[in-house]
């Protein structure tokens, strides 16, 4: 996929992805909640259960046109996906894929993510 650089959000996906990007020589960046990073930040809100939540980046956390390798621990209901590529694209970067070590399929995430290229490791088709 010719990765320019992996996004991950904390903290699990700071671990993960940090270790993703050393692997295919790489960059990283951070998406953290909001008020955690210094300097201008884009964000993006997304829902959960009980109500809203948020992920920023840096500004300049990627380059306009850069190819974008997004990775997390667990794939549920898709909402923190979702808003990991609304930053990316609000970047000008772009999505070339989203790898997860987990995904709750009962849970429907990956429609959130339709016209992505999604893989996970493991599924878990029920409860």
């Amino acid at each position: 996929r010719n990765v320019d650089i992996v996004v991950g959000a904390e903290a699990r996906g700071f671990i993960l992805g940090a270790a993703v990007a050393y692997r295919l020589g790489c960059g990283f960046a951070a998406a953290r909640k909001p008020g955690k990073l210094p300097f201008l930040t884009v964000g993006a809100k997304y829902a959960l259960e009980y109500g809203f939540d948020a992920l920023e980046m840096h500004v300049d956390a990627l380059m306009r046109g850069a190819r974008v390798l997004i990775h997390d621990d667990l794939l549920a209901t898709g909402g923190t996906a979702r808003a990991k590529i609304d930053l990316v694209e609000q970047l000008g970067a772009e999505v070339v894929g989203l790898a997860f070590v987990v995904e709750l399929s009962f849970l429907g995430g990956r429609d959130k993510l339709y016209g992505y290229d999604v893989h996970s490791l493991v599924q878990y088709e029920t409860e």
